[in-house]
């Protein structure tokens, strides 16, 4: 079974796009360090500055390896500027239906 990992953010008012954006930029990096990542950025219809990520990986430690590697950190400090609140969470695949 997969690790997933998800994200709870809320952004200043008005940072949205900023953020949408910031976000995409560190997605880049994620893929150039880890070419299979996968991940989607949701936003929420009824909270306007809040977003949800999630994403699949193989395994904790590939997880670990990510979220320890320099363009990810410094990412999440560019990021951090522009959040209110930010909820991280590792979850591990429970039930599927495709």
């Amino acid at each position: 079974m997969s690790v997933y990992t998800l994200g709870i953010w809320t952004v200043h008012p008005g940072r949205e796009n900023d953020f949408v954006q910031a976000w995409r930029d560190m997605a880049r990096k994620t893929q150039e360090d880890f070419p299979n990542a996968k991940g989607v950025l949701m936003h929420d219809r009824d909270v306007p500055n809040r977003f949800i990520s999630t994403g699949p990986w193989q395994s904790i430690e590939e997880v670990e390896q990510w979220r320890a590697t320099e363009g990810v950190r410094q990412h999440m400090e560019a990021i951090k500027e522009l959040l209110e609140h930010f909820e991280p969470h590792t979850l591990d695949e429970a039930a599927r239906i495709d």
